[in-house]
């Protein structure tokens, strides 16, 4: 099996993430203007990265229309987002309850607890601010999540939290210096990736740690869950109530995305380095690659 990280002492490794959130962290009470108009004209998701984008469906529509979808898939991606910030905390106060209460590994596995109930609110705010509804994963997803959040640990957990961090990562990034994007909104996404980029190397270090002692079928298994979580969270991202916004029907628009390279290859664009990461340490590979390609992520 393929190594790309050679794990450090996690303790080490724990102080250092602590150094750096004590450096740089952010209060998104107070870094974010959430009194600040937004800017007429500006959009809310680079057009090229909007579901229906190069559709006969999205060139029916106005500008003003696609800017008013761009913010509703927005609103999606941002509430599926803070929904699994919510699952999560609860991962990691699990995994945290196991830990030494002396050691810098779990403090910092309480800090960023402590990051992740800051984003959840920050990204709450920014749904109220743009007046669009919290739609976030549908129940059939919810329910089954509440097993996974009680029941799941090791590789399958941290390759899990990494594919969701990871792809919104790079969504995010690919906004920071976008100028048609709305000011607040590049402001949200530069305190998550700074501060999502503690937790990355957190999680990959702690996955491949996990991985060295697994046997093959225990590998297998953590291989199935963490491609069915990544199939699952790319598939809700966007909810198909966000056409109806810009009167569209909501079940035609959903098969026109589905259907859309565009749509299907900026999935992939999201997953690829997450992907080759997994890849590579092992965690893609088998039966369940089939799954990776349904999702488009492959």
């Amino acid at each position: 099996m393929a190594r790309v990280l050679q794990p450090k002492d996690r303790e080490v490794t724990a102080e250092r993430l602590l150094d750096s959130s004590m450096r740089n962290s952010y209060d998104p009470n107070v870094d974010v203007d959430w009194d600040a108009p937004l800017v007429e004209g500006k959009g809310f998701l680079p057009e090229e990265r909007v579901s229906l984008y190069g559709t006969a469906l999205w060139d029916r529509l106005t500008p003003e229309q696609r800017i008013e979808l761009a913010k509703h898939e927005l609103g999606s991606i941002t509430s599926v987002g803070l929904w699994t910030e919510i699952v999560l905390m609860q991962l990691l106060a699990r995994y945290a309850a196991d830990l030494d209460p002396r050691s810098p590994h779990m403090h910092y596995a309480l800090t960023e607890i402590g990051d992740e109930t800051r984003h959840a609110i920050m990204f709450g705010k920014g749904i109220a601010k743009f007046g669009i509804p919290a739609y976030g994963p549908p129940r059939a997803v919810r329910v089954p999540a509440k097993l996974f959040g009680a029941a799941i640990g090791g590789p399958a957990m941290f390759a899990s939290v990494l594919v969701v961090e990871e792809t919104t990562d790079r969504l995010q990034r690919s906004m920071l210096d976008d100028d048609r994007i709305q000011p607040m909104i590049r402001m949200i996404n530069r305190i998550h990736v700074v501060e999502e980029a503690r937790h990355v190397r957190y999680a990959r270090e702690e996955l491949v740690r996990g991985l060295e002692s697994l046997s093959r079928p225990a590998l297998e298994l953590h291989r199935l869950v963490t491609a069915v979580v990544a199939h699952t969270v790319m598939d809700v991202m966007v909810h198909p109530a966000v056409y109806a916004a810009v009167g569209l029907d909501p079940r035609e628009a959903r098969a026109a995305a589905r259907a859309n390279p565009h749509h299907r290859e900026s999935r992939r664009w999201m997953a690829e380095k997450i992907v080759a990461f997994l890849t590579e340490v092992g965690m893609i590979g088998g039966p369940t690659r089939r799954i990776w390609r349904h999702a488009h992520l492959l």
